[in-house]
């Protein structure tokens, strides 16, 4: 038996080692083949028919945020609010215009008194338990929002203003 397995082998192994090496030689084609295609695809034509089909998105401009600030420079308001249980409550709030167009920009800074007063009247007309919410702080944000984009479009005929911040809100 001993003989029989010895020249038996040694017909086999030039042609497992053939079998290997057409393998071998198969998988790296296949391999090679694979990752030209891939690259072809993601590197020449791949992008092509991605940006016919989407819409190409506007750039938009970088934003300019102005400060809201009273007559005497100073950056915040301070109000007494409204409230239910008859004690005095105040608020000091920081406001910031924000836009995207230096014309807008420069007309806020042109008719801050205006925005100023018309703030100062909305900000004191607020109930001390609406403003404990986050709904009530939304909508009073809403609110000045719309006010400043209004005093806009009246004055220069644009309202541009895309928000109103409060950067900092304190309530006692």
């Amino acid at each position: 038996m001993a003989e029989e397995q010895g020249p038996s082998t040694e017909e086999n192994d030039p042609k497992k080692s053939s079998k290997l090496k057409l393998i071998i030689i198969v998988v790296l084609a296949l391999i090679i083949g694979g990752g030209g295609a891939t690259a072809a695809f993601l590197f020449i034509g791949g992008d092509d028919s991605a940006e016919e089909t989407a819409p190409a998105e506007p750039v938009k401009a970088e934003a300019i945020y102005t400060k809201v600030r009273t007559m005497g420079g100073k950056p915040m308001f301070v109000v007494t609010l409204q409230s239910d249980d008859q004690r005095s409550h105040y608020m000091q709030l920081y406001v910031e215009a924000k836009t995207r167009d230096q014309k807008v920009a420069d007309a806020l800074t042109l008719h801050m008194p205006l925005i100023v007063s018309r703030l100062n009247n909305l900000f004191s007309a607020q109930n001390f338990r609406v403003l404990q919410s986050l709904e009530g702080k939304r909508s009073l944000q809403n609110d000045a929002t719309e006010l400043v984009r209004e005093i806009m479009q009246e004055k220069i005929g644009n309202p541009g203003v895309e928000t109103i911040l409060f950067t900092n809100m304190v309530m006692q």
